[in-house]
């Protein structure tokens, strides 16, 4: 996956906004909390930044392709960086990112919820 495509993909989900930020890195925010960050690499390769559940952090950590995020795990935050694009990761970049906007927009209050028009994820648990 390529830059271009991540913010496509992220572009795809309800209520989401997209900044520059923190070093011209693609930041993807739900309610003004930021789900997905593209950028942030070391180097010229692509990287992809992406909140996880306790679980998923535990395992990803110890895979090959992903490396707890900067900054943000070394804080106690559960965030994992993909640096592996290549492309064969490219399925299950898609599915940690939709479960990084589904842990992130869960967490926003009802009324926030609402707003934005995805108050189903909390009535779907999804």
């Amino acid at each position: 996956m390529n830059y271009e495509e991540f913010n496509h993909f992220c572009g795809s989900f309800a209520g989401t906004s997209h900044v520059v930020q923190w070093g011209n890195s693609d930041v993807w925010k739900v309610g003004g909390k930021v789900f997905a960050i593209g950028g942030w690499s070391d180097g010229s390769q692509a990287a992809f930044t992406f909140k996880t559940s306790n679980l998923n952090f535990d395992f990803l950590s110890d895979c090959e392709g992903y490396k707890p995020a900067p900054y943000f795990a070394s804080r106690g935050m559960k965030w994992i960086q993909q640096v592996e694009t290549s492309g064969k990761l490219d399925d299950d970049l898609k599915y940690y990112l939709s479960e990084s906007y589904r842990i992130v927009a869960s967490g926003l209050s009802k009324r926030k919820q609402r707003e934005l028009g995805i108050d189903h994820l909390a009535e779907s648990g999804s």
